[in-house]
């Protein structure tokens, strides 16, 4: 944390930043998780989440603008040992099955963190009588949900069976 959080507000723009640089660093990683599944609907969903990750960019990009303040500013450390645990898997020799469980497990890493974030914003906006921000952030939230349970579906209902065949 800066030494600028002295107040609620303060946590909350520090936070937004947070969530800022993290959907950009996903913006990067996406690709690379999609080029290293080998399962079309895999592909698919990272492919469909990199859309949704610009989308949420933009969203973010507006609540700063309404807020009159600087998205730009933080660096999001967490986001990058996550992202970084994501790139080993991309680097695994492993069956193209098993690879894909771990990479959804990856994934699924990353939209934990993403929920928590934009929950705690979301609450944080509510709390700043902030609803219209609030509104926003939570359909944020809710397609994260959705992103998380999706890759839940796709690995329990193919992938996590194909990775228990792989020898």
């Amino acid at each position: 944390m800066s030494d600028r959080v002295t107040n609620l507000k303060e946590l909350f723009v520090e936070e937004l930043r947070d969530l800022y640089n993290a959907e950009h660093q996903i913006l990067k990683a996406l690709p690379k998780m999609k080029d290293a599944a080998s399962n079309d609907r895999l592909k698919r969903a990272f492919g469909d989440h990199l859309e949704q990750t610009k989308q949420h960019v933009s969203r973010l990009e507006e609540v700063f603008e309404e807020l009159g303040e600087d998205p730009k500013g933080k660096h999001c450390k967490a986001m990058e040992g996550l992202i970084k645990e994501g790139s080993e898997m991309i680097a695994e020799k492993a069956d193209p099955d098993v690879k894909d469980a771990g990479l959804i497990a990856a994934a699924q890493r990353v939209e934990h963190y993403e929920m928590a974030g934009y929950g705690c914003v979301r609450t944080y906006a509510k709390h700043l009588g902030l609803s219209k921000i609030q509104r926003t952030l939570q359909t944020t939230l809710d397609e994260e949900g959705a992103t998380d349970k999706h890759l839940t579906d796709i690995a329990v209902g193919e992938i996590n069976r194909e990775a228990m065949a792989a020898r």
